[in-house]
């Protein structure tokens, strides 16, 4: 194996980054609760006055939101986002790039993946009350989907954004 090729210093820094991710979310930051708890609770109170605002009859609680006369459905830790954003971030620190621009389009990735998932909870909510039938396959597949394509695109401007110098994306555009 070759460690100066790019891809495997790229590979290599994604795995390391990874590991690392598991080792403080999973085994520290999951199990105390207080982080997933905060960005759930954020994310129904959020997608709860959007579905007020284009006029749903809404109740929540903690990290329940639905529409009245509906089961309402819970925002559990795997579906706040944080894991989507530790893969996120995984990818942009994988890739080479100056300090300054990695964490400035960390912060906005971050944004990025947070108003998303805000979207799809508020699309799921609804789902649920208008369309119950299409609430399994809306939730495993579409915006499911949508959430991982929005990362895998935001990588792909990241790449573009911070163009290795004497690459072709590097080179003026006529």
């Amino acid at each position: 194996m070759n460690l100066k090729s790019p891809l495997t210093k790229f590979i290599l820094k994604a795995l390391g980054f990874f590991i690392i991710w598991y080792v403080v979310y999973e085994l520290w930051l999951l199990p105390d609760g207080s982080l997933d708890e905060w960005i759930s609770i954020n994310i129904i109170e959020n997608s709860s006055g959007i579905l007020k605002w284009i006029g749903y009859d809404i109740f929540s609680y903690n990290r329940v939101i639905g529409v009245f006369g509906y089961p309402g459905i819970e925002v559990v830790d795997g579906c706040n986002g944080i894991a989507a954003i530790g893969l996120f971030l995984g990818f942009i620190i994988a890739y080479p790039g100056s300090a300054v621009k990695r964490l400035s389009f960390s912060i906005v990735g971050i944004g990025v993946i947070y108003v998303v998932n805000i979207i799809r909870i508020s699309i799921l909510t609804v789902t649920q009350a208008e369309w119950a039938a299409f609430f399994d396959f809306t939730h495993d597949y579409s915006t499911t989907t949508i959430f991982y394509i929005t990362i895998f695109l935001m990588w792909v401007i990241w790449v573009n954004f911070n163009a290795l110098p004497g690459s072709k994306s590097d080179a003026k555009r006529v």
